[in-house]
């Protein structure tokens, strides 16, 4: 179990480095068998569940944590691993209409060649604090990300199709759909997957990384936020679930061109909004609600596409409850609650505000009064 401060009601932390923002709030310290915080979802219970993927000490076997309505958290279950790798790397979560979780097994974010193309979508059905049943909905995937249960069916992020070679030169990202009883879907990583809905291409040359963070609005519109552009797109869907329209509906206003090696970058990068989109959430109004991973800040788009900073803060631990890399957002009971990932960092990755990582890992939270 883990201590938790109050509620949005008591009284803010530090000062923040966003021009006088109201801070991020401690909302729980997570056990020690999550050191990575990730994607989020609500069970058919009420309950907040987080998926840890535990990169930043992979000798923590991969798991799924709940936390009850008062605050309390406990590890639920580990999720299982994959034959070959040993590994299981859960990210993006949401639960079917069954109550059985859906989970992106992103066997290929750390980069090692045993996960290489090993990635996979499972559903989970878990029963007394134990998985029960575990379907491999898809495998093979390069890099699955984000998930989203619409009508039926499962929409993937998939941030990473390097064996699409795109003219341009620039990375192609997509949404790949699958039905909610599909099983061993071998997917290919490449055009010729049937299951892909919209393809997307990362535009910025210093950061080529793609489709991440999904949500759908009370319409059925579906929102992707491409990281490296800082952009989220608007897709809409025809009857038959292919992309009729893909369109930017937001962007940051960072300037490409500018050098991540280049002296003073993170100063000037740290000013502009939603300079990367990770995870991402969507309220009852329609506001979306996205993680700005780089700039250690989470922003709110409105339903005309506006950008407003929530929270920003310079590097920390996040044990006063700042933000600390943060990986996804989610609305539950009232509040904006944000994982802390702090899990990149270091020579390649000073495009960053994160310089390491630090335990206990952690969630913060947000006032959305």
């Amino acid at each position: 179990m883990a201590a938790v401060l109050a509620g949005c009601s008591g009284a803010a932390s530090t000062e923040t480095d966003a021009g006088g923002l109201p801070p991020a709030r401690l909302f729980a310290v997570l056990p020690a068998c999550c050191t990575t915080p990730d994607g989020m979802a609500i069970d058919p219970q009420g309950h907040l569940v987080v998926a840890c993927p535990n990169y930043a000490d992979p000798s923590q076997p991969a798991c799924l944590l709940r936390i009850d309505p008062d605050r309390r958290v406990s590890k639920w279950v580990d999720v299982p691993v994959h034959p070959e790798t040993k590994l299981a790397c859960p990210m993006g979560i949401d639960f079917g209409p069954d109550g059985d979780l859906y989970v992106c097994d992103n066997q290929g974010w750390t980069g090692s060649p045993q996960g290489q193309f090993k990635g996979r979508v499972l559903r989970l059905r878990i029963r007394d604090g134990a998985v029960a049943k575990t379907t491999v909905v898809a495998e093979g995937m390069e890099h699955p990300n984000g998930v989203r249960v619409r009508d039926g069916f499962l929409y993937v992020t998939q941030s990473m199709l390097t064996k699409v070679k795109d003219p341009s030169g620039c990375l192609l990202s997509a949404v790949y759909r699958f039905a909610l009883d599909d099983a061993h879907v071998k997917v290919s990583n490449t055009l010729d997957d049937r299951q892909i809905v919209a393809t997307f291409l990362t535009r910025n040359p210093n950061c080529q990384y793609g489709a991440d963070g999904i949500v759908f609005d009370s319409r059925g519109v579906l929102y992707v936020g491409n990281f490296g552009d800082g952009a989220i797109h608007k897709v809409v869907l025809d009857a038959a679930g292919r992309a009729a329209g893909n369109s930017i509906f937001a962007r940051t206003d960072h300037d490409y061109a500018l050098d991540p090696k280049a002296p003073g970058f993170l100063a000037k990068a740290t000013r502009a909004k939603m300079r990367t989109t990770d995870g991402m959430c969507v309220d009852a109004a329609d506001n979306i609600y996205v993680a700005d991973f780089s700039n250690n800040a989470v922003v709110r788009v409105s339903p005309a596409g506006v950008l407003s900073v929530l929270a920003q803060n310079g590097d920390c631990g996040g044990r006063d409850g700042l933000l600390n890399e943060p990986g996804e957002p989610i609305v539950w009971n009232g509040v904006l609650v944000v994982s802390n990932f702090d899990a990149v960092y270091g020579p390649d990755h000073r495009d960053k505000v994160n310089t390491g990582h630090e335990m206990p890992a952690t969630l913060s939270e947000l006032c959305l009064r």
